[in-house]
């Protein structure tokens, strides 16, 4: 019978890093017996509290108005637990909140024995500050082009030296299923257990360095020192000079029983990476239905466990192949990789600093999971979201959807399985697009452009209800609706040869696309085939709006089912219905949006989220941020799970900037985050909101200041740490912004992701060292001194 956020403070954020030099109080509880006066009746009432954060020789008491109780004087106080007495001259504090009470009628058969267990003591809220920074945007003076693990160690130092308890990472998987730059993108994963060998310091891989390739390290740091990632340099860099240690240390490395152990514990997962990246390789290719007879990963597609039943495979892996040693290269890299990021995690459990890591909602539809387990996803679907703060145009990650129903027989073991190998590193983590577990925005896998999805799970508008309201042209309603004069408007003089190319003629000045042309993958294909044809400007965005021009999506494997396109009043197809049609499909679409799929969505929350919860004690915060369903956050505060709260994207209706005063203790609040421009890029685009946020939340009619000053970015940090959230946590550019010098780099260059942009290149990196930002005294007070005024924790 606890709140969700009572069991906050035993998950290993707090257990084991932010109170573990704290008394955790779990001993025995005191009885008293309370006896009714002028009655010979009494009971025995046992006192249980919770008290996870207790200074060092705090003993707790129970102080009431019985006389068993102390009639409210110190002295007469019982304590509960096995301290010493309270001395007369030691600081006593009452809990904050209403008196407990406890009614017992003892004039007719009374108890004879109460237990009264009150849950957790209510203190203060326990409030903390951290920095959030991507491991490749860290810049350090023995990293080799791009953050590495072991650079964590100086992150954590600057935490603590400025007085935060957490540092916030994205994604640290391997992404390597291109083997080009487009595998920046830390959210599509190859793996979600191995580690991505980007983040390796090849230094660490031996203590026997030769002079040769110290000598070549020395060369390559240089050449890789650069103002952004190279991400392609940096990975070929890193593993051809692991290739030449793994040569010298393989042998001692995988007879040791440090290796064996890591091995045994992994093997599941790691036998089956280290093949695919051979076949990657070998073929050129992750997509692994290129691959012949090792498309297929297992026989049995009912087998829960990744077991070799391609016989195959199971030679390909095993020690007489002649691929093993190519094989056990990648063993290694993922061994040393587990060493140097463990080693970090211990440092920062240490010192006192939560690591929180990232948990992406997908994985690349060419990965090792979907050849493993493709009976967990939905390969021909993709994952997205509607439009939003992000993109008016929604967005299309491209990962195959899961497919609950099957996960679900064993349990969710697959999730649980991910959750246990994040554990081993972290002690809080961060959910990718939680909604996601409610429901997702599902898209065919021929969509390029995210608007034209469904939800999955979702009840669907069906064909009766249409009907009964007057709606029965279902091919007008769910086929792109193109006249002649909308394609004059659209293209003018250009329009028949555009005509002749993509579409024809169904009827009399309306056209549907050709068959060749009828999704968006095949007008973006044939765009490009037809360029030298066709006449100049963005003709796949006005296509795409042709394509888009539906009012209901006919359900592909029901077609008696529809779904309401997003957005639908802005088409012109809806807008040319007779009113009865739109009065009856606005109905219908506020239904479907806002009201039928309540329940649905929060019962498939509650099969989900607590599988994840449950298999491991990290502290788990969720990235509730976009178009959010009124059941979201009840369930959210029901399990325990902490939001997000991003000023400039208030989830209240109406609200243009957030009041971080107003927020809820079970949230972290942010200026800004890896999604959105930082606080001063945000602060130059829009000159007329920059005057609206100047007078609604800075409180000042004058005109602002074209650029972001260190005042200004203290103001708003300020309103941050001051919040009723547990955490506030800052990007490390917008706690870098409190200091003139180092603003001088452009503000857009310290975006992280545009997510307008399938295929934006992560590659920021911060234009000065850590170590230099650690020696910076007057950047680390500042930071601290806001952490300390506002009553935060700090280390």
């Amino acid at each position: 019978f606890q709140n969700g956020s009572d069991g906050i403070p035993f998950r290993s954020a707090f257990r084991n890093v932010i109170f573990r030099n704290a008394s955790n109080l779990e001993s025995p509880p005191a009885s008293v017996v309370l006896e009714q006066e002028g009655s010979d009746s009494s009971v025995v009432v046992q006192f249980r509290i919770c008290c996870p954060n207790v200074a060092e020789g705090t003993t707790i008491h129970v102080i009431g108005s019985p006389s068993k109780l102390g009639k409210w004087k110190a002295e007469g106080m019982v304590k509960l637990d096995y301290g010493g007495d309270i001395g007369r001259d030691e600081k006593l504090s009452i809990e904050i909140g209403e008196n407990r009470e406890i009614a017992v009628d003892l004039s007719s058969n009374p108890p004879n024995h109460i237990v009264c267990s009150d849950g957790l003591m209510r203190e203060m809220p326990w409030k903390g500050a951290g920095v959030a920074i991507p491991m490749f945007s860290v810049r350090s003076v023995a990293d080799l082009g791009v953050g590495e693990f072991l650079d964590l160690k100086l992150v954590v130092d600057f935490a603590v030296e400025s007085g935060l308890h957490l540092v916030q990472l994205l994604p640290i998987n391997d992404t390597s299923v291109n083997r080009m730059w487009w595998d920046s993108y830390p959210y599509s994963s190859l793996s979600v257990f191995a580690l991505h060998p980007l983040y390796l310091r090849v230094e660490a891989l031996t203590s026997d360095l030769t002079k040769d390739i110290e000598e070549e390290i020395k060369q390559l740091k240089d050449q890789l020192d650069k103002k952004s990632v190279d991400y392609e340099a940096t990975m070929a860099a890193k593993l051809s000079l692991a290739k030449k240690i793994y040569a010298v240390e393989k042998e001692t490395v995988f007879s040791s029983v440090a290796f064996q152990t890591f091995f045994s514990e992994n093997q599941e997962w790691l036998a089956p990476y280290a093949a695919f990246c051979f076949l990657r390789d070998f073929f050129e290719t992750s997509d692994h239905s290129q691959w012949g007879r090792f498309s297929v990963f297992t026989k049995n597609k009912a087998m829960r466990i990744p077991l070799f039943h391609n016989l195959k495979l199971e030679k390909l892996v095993s020690g007489e192949s002649p691929h093993f040693d190519v094989i056990r290269f990648h063993y290694f890299i993922q061994f040393h990789l587990h060493l140097q990021l463990s080693e970090a995690a211990e440092y920062a459990r240490s010192r006192g600093v939560v690591l929180k890591g990232d948990l992406p909602i997908g994985v690349d539809r060419n990965s090792v999971d979907t050849w493993v387990y493709p009976n967990l996803f939905r390969m021909n679907t993709s994952t997205g979201a509607p439009p939003d703060y992000f993109d008016k145009n929604g967005q299309n990650w491209g990962f195959p959807t899961y497919n609950w129903e099957e996960m679900s027989k064993d349990d969710y073991g697959w999730w649980r399985a991910r959750l246990s190998q994040m554990a081993k590193y972290f002690t809080a983590y961060r959910i990718d697009h939680i909604l996601g577990f409610f429901r997702i925005w599902e898209l065919p896998d021929h969509a390029v452009t995210g608007l034209c999805g469904k939800f999955r799970p979702s009840i669907p508008i069906s064909h009766e209800e249409l009907e009964r309201e007057g709606v029965w042209d279902f091919n007008r309603l769910t086929q792109p609706y193109i006249t002649k004069r909308l394609l004059q408007e659209r293209f003018g003089d250009t329009w028949t040869t555009i005509a002749s190319i993509f579409l024809d003629e169904s009827q009399k000045e309306h056209y549907e696309f050709k068959e060749e042309c009828d999704t968006e993958k095949k007008i973006s294909s044939r765009l490009k085939s037809a360029k030298s044809i066709l006449p100049d400007g963005d003709l796949q965005t006005q296509l795409f709006d042709l394509h888009q021009n539906v009012v209901l999506i006919r359900d592909p494997e029901d077609s008696g089912a529809f779904y309401p396109r997003f957005n639908l009043q802005n088409t012109s197809s809806f807008n040319a219905l007779d009113e009865n049609s739109k009065n009856v499909l606005r109905k219908l679409y506020f239904d479907y949006y806002f009201h039928r799929q309540e329940s649905l969505w929060r019962r498939n929350a509650l099969k989900t989220l607590p599988v994840l919860m449950n298999s491991s004690d990290m502290l788990a915060c969720g990235e509730d941020l976009g178009m959010i369903p009124s059941c979201v956050h009840p369930v959210m505060w029901e399990l325990g799970l902490v939001g997000l709260r991003i000023q400039r994207m208030p989830n209240e209706v109406g609200l243009e900037f957030g009041v971080p005063a107003q927020y809820d203790y079970m949230t972290v609040c942010a200026p800004s985050c890896h999604d959105c421009s930082t606080l001063r890029a945000w602060w130059e685009e829009d000159g007329d909101r920059r005057r609206r946020f100047f007078d609604a939340v800075v409180g000042s009619d004058s005109m602002p200041p074209e650029k972001c000053t260190p005042e200004i970015v203290r103001f708003v940090l300020q309103q941050h740490v001051e919040s009723p959230s547990m955490w506030a946590i800052f990007p490390l550019q917008d706690l870098m912004a409190m200091k003139r010098e180092y603003t001088t780099r452009p503000a857009t260059e310290e975006t992280i992701n545009d997510p307008t942009n399938p295929k934006h290149y992560w590659r920021y990196r911060v234009h000065v060292t850590v170590e230099s930002l650690l020696r910076d005294e007057e950047l680390t007070s500042a930071i601290r001194g806001l952490v300390n005024a506002s009553g935060r924790s700090t280390p």
